[in-house]
């Protein structure tokens, strides 16, 4: 069962959590097996994606979706994974090109460093006029060197957009997409995840900086292997068993695609009449799947006529046209 654990270091401002996706990041996978599959490198950039975005959501309490995405510019040309505010995800890549074997991120979708990773959080109950909030950081560094880890970039995005120094490490496989993030907080008026900090209890900004940097460099001892193969008290005891840390009920991930006929039409008027009806004369119909999940939505001349009298909402799911 897939499983995300919080913990704080007591008395620091430091926080931390780790994920574990199993039977949801499997479904994940398994929606694709009808379209031939992932390629083994896009397989563990989507499954980080997926890890990452579950910390993210469950980092932030967001009430709407957090919406992770890298538009590349390499075989990969977009890798999407989306979290709702009760764990439940879905995720989906677009592969265009030749994937070679042990392809590094910059190969995927950074072959000329015009990748990007985007950060979208789409609240759930929008007020008039209100848009989706989204960050978007480049896949190269200061000095336009290509950055081969997405942790990396989702820690420089973090720095940015938070100023919060944040440790993450990633990894997934065919079973199992994992992630530990470790985060230091700032101390005066802010709370420390569910528990609360006493600012005049603490050290220094020096000695605060000291206690992450030495929390982050426990975490970055984790092997890929040891993030894949052991249970969250295991990692746990392993990394942090000098630290004394406060750890909260495990939440549990799923897999969920929130895709529908109702959306697929909203999207199919998108396109405009005159689109759809060329594609209903070479075809007789209009076939979408969703990228996500799979299923199937037919539409015929009738159905298609309908769309176009009865206006609607535009919120498409990716999808296929065929």
């Amino acid at each position: 069962m897939s499983e995300l654990h919080k913990f704080i270091f007591d008395g620091l401002p430091v926080r931390g959590m780790l994920v574990r996706l199993t039977d949801s990041w499997q479904e994940i996978l398994k929606r694709r097996q009808a379209a031939g599959g992932y390629p083994v490198e896009v397989m563990h950039l989507l499954g980080e994606m997926a890890a990452a975005g579950t910390l993210m959501q469950g980092n932030i309490k967001f009430n709407g979706a957090l919406v992770l995405q890298i538009l590349g510019d390499g075989p990969v040309k977009l890798a999407v994974a989306e979290v709702q505010p009760d764990l439940s995800l879905r995720a989906t890549a677009t592969v265009t090109g030749v994937v070679d074997a042990g392809s590094s991120l910059s190969q995927l979708v950074n072959v000329n460093n015009e990748g990007r990773c985007a950060i979208t959080l789409d609240p759930k109950d929008k007020l008039p006029g209100q848009q989706a909030y989204q960050g978007v950081v480049p896949l190269f560094g200061d000095q336009r060197e290509k950055i081969e880890s997405l942790g990396e970039v989702l820690e420089h995005y973090m720095l940015q957009s938070e100023q919060l120094d944040t440790k993450l490490i990633l990894a997934a496989d065919g079973n199992v997409a994992a992630g530990l993030l470790v985060q230091r907080l700032p101390v005066k008026g802010q709370g420390n995840l569910e528990g609360q900090i006493d600012s005049d209890a603490n050290e220094d900004q020096i000695g605060i900086n000291e206690d992450y940097k030495r929390i982050a460099m426990l975490a970055g001892t984790l092997k890929r292997e040891e993030l894949l193969t052991l249970d969250a008290d295991t990692i746990l005891r392993r990394l942090f068993w000098e630290e004394p840390i406060t750890r909260f009920e495990p939440l549990t991930p799923s897999f969920a695609c929130n895709c529908s006929r109702e959306r697929v039409g909203n999207m199919l008027r998108g396109l405009g009449p005159e689109e759809v009806e060329s594609v209903i004369a070479e075809r007789g119909n209009v076939g979408v799947t969703c990228e996500f999940c799979g299923a199937q939505y037919d539409f015929d001349p009738v159905d298609a006529a309908q769309i176009f009298t009865h206006p609607g909402r535009q919120h498409p799911p990716p999808a296929t046209v065929q």
